[in-house]
């Protein structure tokens, strides 16, 4: 499935986007459920714990295969698979232990007296869930064979893995009591996340490089990554600027394709920095709970920063039923043009599926 024309046009138009030009239409992710899926009653067959929803490849790889029996795949929509261990993985290779639940992975804290008793934070080749995680993209890889993608897992980068480790609240506290500490705890992130990222990238990047990443749908030539910071949320603007933005242009910098997940209402203040980062390539926006969704007028003045800074949007639309997400698209390409955006739809009907891609390739340009 991971080949062919239709795979070659698709890689052409995530290439577009990512470099902002004329696709001829925007780039969309389009899922439409099949009306015999066959096999897909797999999917129903549940993980025995907790922790095999996680860890135990061979389910989680009966579960994609059958998601794909039950849903075809539309204009840019391509199979891609996850093997995460929740999100920010590196603080597991580095101390943490995980709490697995149905709906998530917490990880505990490890670092209880503070960072300089911790010291220097290093690789540690062999750590359980380092090793653990490293065995199974590597057993997943070679189970999708040309199927689909094995995406690059959710590392997470900066100052995310440092609260994780220290527990949110403790970590406020020291980047106010010992801030010269907690940058040089960054550096160290930073020095260690490509060692950890090009570990992964070298067992699924495709054969021309390419690589898909775990979150947010998003393959692109060479190395590829979501970058964040959730935990600017409890962060003013001017600790952000001194604490993380010099983290996140580092990464850009050495990533090929970069796009920033801007996580709701209360990280919309570091928008102004963040564009400032001429290595980021695109802007993934979350509305958070309770809020509309990306196609509602309410975020313009993001996608306005955004676009005045020449990068790339990544929207997701899902309020109400098929003809508000096309209407909401519609205006959304009106206001910016069909240039460097990526909408991301529910899942649809085959025929609405047909009508959507109809209605862009002939009105969206």
């Amino acid at each position: 499935m991971i080949h062919g024309d239709s795979w070659q046009e698709t890689k052409r138009k995530f290439i577009a986007w990512w470099q902002g030009e004329d696709a001829g239409r925007p780039l969309m992710r389009v899922v439409a459920r099949r009306e015999n899926p066959g096999e897909a009653r797999l999917s129903e067959v549940p993980p025995r714990s907790a922790a095999d929803r996680y860890l135990d490849v061979d389910y989680l790889v009966g579960r994609y295969r059958a998601f794909l029996a039950a849903h075809d795949l539309r204009a840019e929509a391509y199979p891609n698979a996850s093997f995460d261990l929740g999100p920010g993985s590196m603080a597991l290779y580095l101390g943490s232990e995980p709490k697995f639940t149905h709906e998530t992975v917490w990880f505990t804290e490890c670092v209880h007296s503070g960072w300089r008793e911790w010291g220097p934070i290093r690789f540690d080749p062999s750590n359980r869930w380092w090793k653990t995680h490293l065995d199974m993209v590597t057993r997943a890889r070679e189970a999708a064979g040309e199927d689909f993608l094995v995406n690059i897992p959710d590392i997470i980068e900066n100052v995310d893995i440092l609260a994780a480790m220290r527990g949110p609240q403790s970590f406020c506290f020291d980047l106010i009591d010992e801030p010269q500490t907690v940058k040089e705890r960054i550096g160290e992130i930073d020095d260690l996340y490509f060692r950890y990222y090009d570990a992964m990238y070298d067992i699924v990047k495709d054969p021309d490089g390419g690589s898909s990443f775990t979150a947010f749908q998003v393959w692109g030539p060479g190395r590829t990554a979501k970058v964040q910071c959730d935990f600017c949320a409890l962060m003013s603007p001017g600790q952000f600027r001194d604490f993380v933005k010099p983290s996140l242009r580092s990464q850009c910098a050495e990533l090929d394709n970069s796009v920033y997940h801007l996580d709701g209402p209360d990280a919309i203040k570091h928008l102004d920095a963040l564009m400032e980062i001429e290595e980021l390539d695109a802007l993934q926006w979350t509305c958070g709970a309770g809020q509309p969704d990306g196609g509602n007028e309410r975020w313009l003045p993001i996608y306005d920063s955004v676009r005045d800074a020449g990068k790339s949007l990544h929207i997701s639309i899902y309020d109400g039923g098929f003809d508000d997400w096309t209407a909401a698209a519609g205006k959304l390409v009106k206001r910016y043009g069909s240039r460097g955006l990526y909408f991301l739809f529910p899942v649809m009907t085959q025929a609405q599926a047909d009508e959507l891609i109809t209605r862009a390739e002939r009105e969206w340009r």
